[in-house]
């Protein structure tokens, strides 16, 4: 906006300059034309009273000397009524030019090498008509016009410069809330609450920021009854976790009894976890700073020790792989603990009794790959999966543990994909980038095994699911 207002400017001011410059150019041409004509015709009727007293030619020659044009004036003296023809001064006229003047008895002028010449009739006592001839240089007509016409260029060029000036000025003016517009909106996007826009600038980008911060005002006011009311809902869980954690400790001793009272511990820690989080307003899944973040191996082996309980009283055959070093990746251990469960809770919920599943950890270069999978019926529609808030229609299938885990891959510029797995069911593979950057889409990407430290992928048609 700010260059085409400038344009427009030029344009305009182009126009009028040229509109007005070249009339007045000519003008001025004219105008020295004129002077210069003028100054002729004054030479001219300086030596006519001369003219009129005499015809002496010795005479006659020192007045046009005396007019101070050297050989510029010419008199042109007929013969007749006694006297002879008497010719002063360089002739540059044709002779027919000057007999037409004659015999017209009107002053006229003609074009000659170098310039033009006025002829001037003038009565002589005899009653002939003698012609005065007044020689106008070409540098006479056309003097001070370059000069002029410069003038007039050099005015006409910082007019255009000056229009051009104020144009950006006010195309600056127009622009800047503009662009503060937009960089709050970026900024509110990126969940920058506190952006706001200067309510400044012309009348509607003013109006314009105006509601921007209304509007950002009641992004924050519903974010904020949206946290609260998040935590009130999670402090609702604290009665019936009271009960649990009564009844747990009543079970007395044994693995079972332990592995029930540590899991009453870890939800109630969750849920302090969740009301914590709602009231800060920080994210779960903000990406961390250098240096912090998580060794995936030692939290992949801790989770499947809790789940590997669970796994022996249903008879699943489980596996895991590639937790033998450390793998960090940069996100919070229990945000990718929070992952884990979502995604074997998944496995144990909707999968029969006895079905294996496998976690395997991929450390690449570049990036982390943790691969859930199990030997499931598989997911018909892996899109609709992966829609937030679209379960599988059961009971206690919310859709959103999916959502959480792509949430969390997507923090480090990762993603989540489902697919068919080796064991003939359902692969979730959770994709982490380790420097930030967002990881190309691969359709049918599946990872095949690691080499000291590095992956070895293929791509291949996806498996339609069953």
């Amino acid at each position: 906006m700010r260059w085409a207002l400038v344009k427009v400017c030029v344009a305009v001011t182009t126009m009028v300059v040229v509109a007005f410059a070249v009339p007045l150019g000519l003008v001025i041409k004219e105008m020295a034309r004129d002077r210069a004509f003028s100054n002729a015709e004054r030479q001219a009727a300086a030596i006519a009273p001369a003219l009129s007293i005499t015809t002496d030619r010795d005479q006659l020659e020192r007045v046009v000397a005396s007019a101070g044009s050297g050989d510029g004036i010419a008199v042109h003296i007929p013969a007749g009524g006694g006297t002879r023809a008497v010719d002063i001064g360089r002739q540059r006229a044709a002779a027919k030019d000057i007999a037409m003047t004659r015999e017209l008895g009107r002053a006229s002028t003609t074009v000659v090498a170098g310039g033009s010449t006025l002829l001037q009739p003038t009565a002589l006592s005899s009653g002939a008509i003698a012609v005065v001839e007044v020689y106008v240089p070409e540098s006479e007509v056309t003097n001070g016009v370059g000069t002029a016409w410069a003038v007039l260029a050099g005015v006409g060029v910082a007019l255009i410069v000056g229009s051009v000036a104020v144009a950006d000025r006010l195309g600056v003016r127009m622009v800047q809330p503009a662009q503060r517009l937009v960089e709050g909106a970026h900024e509110l996007g990126e969940g920058k609450l506190g952006a706001r826009v200067p309510e400044e600038g012309p009348t509607e980008l003013r109006l314009a920021a105006v509601a921007f911060n209304s509007m950002a005002d009641q992004v924050v006011e519903l974010l904020a009854n949206e946290r609260e009311l998040a935590a009130d809902l999670s402090h609702r869980l604290r009665t019936p976790l009271t009960v649990l954690r009564l009844n747990a400790a009543s079970l007395g001793d044994g693995p079972a009894a332990d592995q029930t009272r540590a899991a009453v511990a870890q939800l109630e820690r969750e849920v302090d976890t969740i009301i914590r989080t709602a009231r800060e307003a920080k994210p779960q899944t903000a990406a961390p700073g250098p240096g912090s973040g998580c060794d995936a191996a030692e939290v992949v082996r801790e989770r499947m020790e809790f789940w590997s309980a669970l796994a022996e009283d249903e008879g699943r055959k489980w596996r895991v792989a590639g937790v033998d070093r450390p793998v960090r990746i940069p996100v919070a251990r229990a945000d990718l603990a929070a992952a884990l469960d979502a995604l074997l809770g998944n496995v144990f919920r909707h999968t029969a009794e006895g079905t294996a599943f496998a976690v395997d950890v991929h450390n690449g270069e570049d990036a982390v790959i943790v691969l859930v999978s199990d030997a499931g019926p598989g997911i018909a529609d892996p899109e609709a999966a992966m829609a937030r808030g679209r379960g599988s229609g059961s009971d206690g299938s919310t859709g959103l543990g999916l959502d959480i885990v792509r949430r969390l891959a997507e923090s480090t510029g990762g993603d989540v994909r489902i697919g068919s797995s080796v064991l003939g069911g359902t692969e979730v593979r959770i994709w982490f980038q380790l420097d930030g950057r967002r990881a190309p889409v691969r359709r049918g990407h599946r990872v095949r095994r690691r080499r000291s430290g590095t992956l070895v992928s293929t791509f291949n048609r996806p498996r339609s699911l069953p």
